[in-house]
């Protein structure tokens, strides 16, 4: 990435993006089991904690100006540990990326494509994405960026036009099951803001380092905007969601949209703007598993292995036999694993390295 370098705006759609990604599968509705009435006020809790994490982030980060996790853990504990790390993250990326790409496709395979084999519609998302991460780096930044607005502005719209069938009633008792399960138990929900993954390797790719405090902050803080928005749609639409099997509770909510005869099932073209994002959710991961591969092998070109990468993709998300057991991986693994990578062991890595730099700095 060293020579695609990307300005502050473009790096905080690539942050957004994984968020938004999220919020289209079961994450509105795992976030409504857990917090009820409640999930409004635990939201912007954790949204604060999440924001405060995001500056300590960039805190820990600052003593290695232009480096990201990858090259501090080679710092703290050599090669070994980078490559270790390494692994730990690409092992993280693969799981996540093909959790969500299988939830996803069985989605839309429910919805339109009933008859249709869901490997078929994995590897048209592959095919696609293979094409895009074997171009310029850049070009898929730019292609988030673009699409990111677009995204925000939909969500927007779904939740305007939906007004006339929300139900304010919803969010109370306003601490749901009490105030232990909203504040100390509800930490968990941390987990929403997948995207702070990307902060550990955004320094050195960005073109003016100094806006990396901005980056992070203002990345999260938009996300935390689009979570509650999405979460209050879904909130306040449906009664006791979380009870039924219900897929895509964002195109749930936005078949209920209509203006007049003529403007009617416009879920399709949520439908295709959610496809968009999807692809450069994909695009990310592929392409940030490709980078750290190459610092971990000191490889010149990455190119030639954008394709292992989209079929070490693919052929994990076949590994879960149905959909019962991708949505249990999304909705009740995923998190402690999030939890346990971005919070704790990287967290934890950031803190020992300027540990160890203070240490070194004192002696000498």
């Amino acid at each position: 990435m060293s020579n695609s370098k990307f300005n502050t705006k473009e790096a905080i759609s690539l942050v957004l993006v994984i968020t938004i990604a999220h919020s289209l599968l079961s994450l509105p509705k795992k976030l409504l089991e857990n917090q009820k009435s409640a999930v409004i006020l635990n939201i912007a809790y954790v949204s604060i904690l999440a924001v405060a994490f995001a500056y300590l982030v960039y805190k820990l980060m600052k003593s290695f100006a232009g480096q990201d996790i990858i090259d501090i853990s080679e710092f703290l504990g050599g090669k070994f540990l980078r490559n270790l790390l390494g692994l730990v993250f690409i092992a993280y990326l693969t799981f996540t990326g093909s959790i969500l790409l299988r939830n996803f496709c069985e989605s839309i395979k429910i919805v339109y494509f009933p008859n249709t084999k869901v490997t078929f519609i994995i590897a048209m998302f592959i095919v696609a994405v293979v094409i895009v991460c074997s171009l310029d780096f850049k070009s898929s930044v730019k292609t988030t960026y673009l699409i990111i607005p677009i995204v925000s502005l939909s969500m927007i719209f779904l939740f305007i036009s939906n007004l006339k069938n929300f139900s304010t009633d919803r969010m109370f008792p306003i601490l749901g099951d009490g105030i232990t399960n909203t504040f100390i138990t509800g930490l968990g929900n941390l987990y929403s803001f997948g995207g702070l993954l990307l902060l550990y390797f955004l320094p050195p790719n960005l073109k003016d380092p100094g806006k990396f405090k901005k980056v992070a902050i203002t990345s999260i803080i938009l996300s935390a905007i689009y979570l509650l928005i999405t979460i209050s749609i879904v909130l306040f639409m449906f009664a006791y969601f979380v009870k039924i099997d219900e897929i895509l509770p964002l195109f749930s909510a936005a078949r209920y949209i209509e203006f007049g005869s003529f403007f009617q099932r416009l879920e399709s073209v949520f439908l295709l703007i959610w496809f968009m994002i999807f692809a450069c959710y994909l695009s990310i991961v592929i392409i940030f598993s490709v980078e750290i591969f190459k610092k971990m092998t000191n490889l010149k070109d990455s190119k030639p292995i954008v394709p292992f990468f989209a079929l070490l993709l693919f052929g994990t998300s076949l590994i879960p036999k149905n959909y019962a057991v991708t949505s249990f991986l999304e909705a009740d693994i995923y998190p402690f694993v999030n939890i346990g990578i971005i919070f704790i062991l990287s967290g934890s890595l950031l803190i020992l390295a300027n540990i160890k730099l203070r240490k070194m700095k004192a002696g000498g």
